[in-house]
């Protein structure tokens, strides 16, 4: 079942740069897609798109067959991102608050934002961290309060945006367990990387993406082939022609 369909997006800057040209995909529900390539290829653009933090020049985007244009509140309930820079996020002074804020501009009751909150930080395994202050969280706790945060919201379908950048190896593995835990529980994941060999190894899709389109999309195994053209690495395992292994084995 299809929980994003894009048709025919375009996007020009306003002094005439193209952004994304005539992109055409379906995302279906629970999916695990990764996005690739080159800086300036246009990823970053086509993301804020699926929850209406960019408006078109042409086409549409539908979250569970619903217009973004029509329903952009809906669709930033639904569709949840996560910015490369996660401390562009957190307004919060504590973890708590943090995770409260988008549900409390939801207008929910006390009761209910309590439990969503508690509930968020209990799937990213922060909930003994609820009283504690942002500031001091660690690069890839920031992350996984992020995540949290647009969990906190109702959010379907997750949308990362480069999560493992400026990330040591135990930041990157936090990450990394708080996505495929959350894909686990049947939400949908879309995130780009400029490193492959972080996440690909739990990817059912690879898109590739050069100058404003899409170039390649298919299973990993079909398209990673492709990359190298696109200044995107192969995994090594590729390279010598074995699997590409898990960062959490």
């Amino acid at each position: 079942m299809a929980i994003l369909e894009v048709d025919g997006l375009s996007h020009r800057f306003s002094d005439g740069a193209v952004g994304i040209e005539d992109i055409q995909l379906t995302v279906r529900e629970g999916g695990f897609t990764v996005l690739a390539g080159p800086n300036g290829s246009g990823k970053s653009t086509f993301l804020r798109h699926l929850n209406g933090l960019l408006t078109p020049t042409s086409g549409d985007v539908r979250v569970q067959g619903v217009s973004v244009r029509e329903d952009p509140r809906r669709a930033r309930q639904l569709v949840g991102m996560v910015f490369q820079d996660a401390d562009s996020q957190i307004v919060g002074e504590t973890v708590y608050d943090d995770v409260a804020f988008g549900p409390e501009n939801l207008m929910l009751d006390r009761q209910e934002i309590h439990q969503r909150v508690m509930g968020a930080l209990v799937a990213l395994g922060m909930s003994d961290m609820a009283g504690q202050r942002t500031h001091l969280l660690s690069g890839g706790e920031k992350r996984r309060l992020a995540i949290a945060g647009i969990l906190a919201m109702g959010s379907e379908v997750i949308v990362l945006d480069e999560p493992f950048s400026n990330l040591d190896y135990p930041g990157v593995r936090q990450v990394l367990a708080a996505i495929l835990d959350l894909h686990a529980r049947g939400r949908t994941i879309l995130l780009t990387t400029h490193d492959l060999e972080k996440a690909i190894a739990h990817a059912d899709r690879l898109l590739l993406m050069e100058k404003g389109r899409i170039v390649a999309d298919g299973p990993p195994d079909a398209v990673l082939s492709k990359t190298e053209p696109l200044g995107v690495r192969r995994p090594c395992a590729v390279r010598w022609g074995r699997p590409v292994e898990s960062w959490l084995s």
